[in-house]
């Protein structure tokens, strides 16, 4: 069997989804632009070939790379990257190619906003208005409908990239005189703190694993604020944000896929749909999986690409969290005070690329413990600020 991840080595920890798939039997062949000897070493012992391209935005590079793969190896069974940044890259490669999974017919579905909103109203769950605004006078219209502030976002966008919270007027019109050469939609701002529904779905769509996180604060409000950030996952999964994630894996079709689901919680308690990622979860989350459930979910969903029936039994043994930090921000305590104030609870610690830091941090922990108090106490200590 024949497996191609794309741009294997970044993220960094996406190296394990490589690992996995060679201890499932596939022939893991990479495809990306860093060169064959700067890979990681587990990385690289995990390919079968490494294809390196000058540039991953150059589609007939990585058309021949799938043509070398062929001739050499066989046909493609599967390709991927995980990575939300190359899902439409992925679609068309699998068109091509004739590969199972999603494809360029379906893509939209899961990258626009505005066709996410589409099935979140067919679910009933209520979701942020939106419109896609090409004009100053379409924003303002909209925003004489649900009030400033509002959200403009690209349409197909991702992250926080090119998100702006808008005032009024005057910030309307400076927006549209620098803005992108992009489609963007704007959205109704709801004040709420972020909560999620994220998992893996099976190849009916049955869910093999779920868990939901809270965030102290979204990550475009991160982004903007340059500051830094911390999200745990529960013990309990809420029965409402369960049951709204399970309407959306049904509502999306989500088949082999892992899935993130974000939703406001408002303060009288109102659930809002935002958006769906038909990905993993960003930064480490997918590791804050495994060390809140002593499991590994690179290695399950590898399984699962092998034809596997996985069935996972796993019980949530301990809230999760990650806690970023900036370097720009003067902190209480050094790295090694805080091993010495919350060394067990600490599981990973990791200096960030800087394509991560802005959102995620220059340096990030992963903590868990049994007691959410506990948790949130270490937390406080890694993100305390001398005034």
């Amino acid at each position: 069997m024949n497996f191609v991840f794309l741009s294997p080595h970044f993220p960094p920890n996406y190296k394990n989804f490589c690992r996995s798939l060679k201890a499932a039997g596939f022939n893991a062949l990479g495809i990306g632009d860093a060169e064959f000897g700067d890979l990681d070493p587990e990385l690289a012992r995990s390919l079968a070939w490494y294809y390196k391209v000058s540039d991953m935005h150059n589609y007939e590079e990585l058309r021949e790379a799938c043509r070398f793969f062929i001739e050499k190896f066989g046909a493609i069974d599967g390709i991927d990257s995980l990575n939300e940044y190359w899902l439409e890259t992925e679609a068309a490669l699998r068109t091509e190619f004739g590969i199972h999974g999603i494809k360029n017919d379906t893509i939209a579905d899961i990258r626009r906003k505005s066709r996410m909103k589409l099935v979140f109203a067919a679910a009933g769950i209520p979701h942020a208005r939106g419109a896609i605004v090409g004009s100053p006078a379409e924003a303002k219209a909209f925003a004489k409908e649900v009030y400033f502030p509002i959200i403009v976002k690209p349409d197909d966008g991702m992250g926080a990239s090119f998100t702006y919270k808008l005032h009024d007027d005057a910030e309307v019109d400076s927006f549209f005189s620098e803005k992108p050469e992009r489609e963007f939609i704007a959205e109704e701002f709801i004040a709420g703190d972020i909560v999620t529904f994220d998992g893996l779905a099976g190849r009916n769509g049955e869910i093999i694993f779920c868990t939901s996180h809270a965030y102290d604060q979204g990550v475009m409000e991160a982004v903007l604020a340059d500051s830094h950030i911390y999200y745990y996952s529960l013990r309990e999964i809420p029965a409402d944000i369960e049951k709204a994630g399970r309407r959306l894996v049904e509502g999306f079709k989500v088949r082999e896929r892992f899935f993130h689901f974000e939703f406001f919680r408002t303060k009288n308690g109102t659930l809002f749909a935002l958006e769906v990622n038909i990905r993993p979860p960003g930064g480490f989350t997918l590791d804050m999986f495994n060390y809140s459930c002593d499991i590994d979910m690179y290695a399950v969903w590898a399984r699962m690409m092998a034809g596997e029936e996985v069935r996972l039994d796993y019980a949530r043994r301990y809230f999760c969290c990650y806690a970023g930090r900036k370097y720009r921000l003067p902190y209480r305590y050094s790295h090694e005070e805080l091993l010495r104030l919350i060394g067990p609870l600490v599981v990973f610690y990791q200096e960030l690329p800087p394509v991560l830091a802005r959102a995620m941090g220059d340096c990030g922990y992963i903590l868990r413990a049994e007691k959410l108090d506990d948790l949130l106490e270490a937390v406080r200590l890694i993100q305390s600020v001398n005034q």
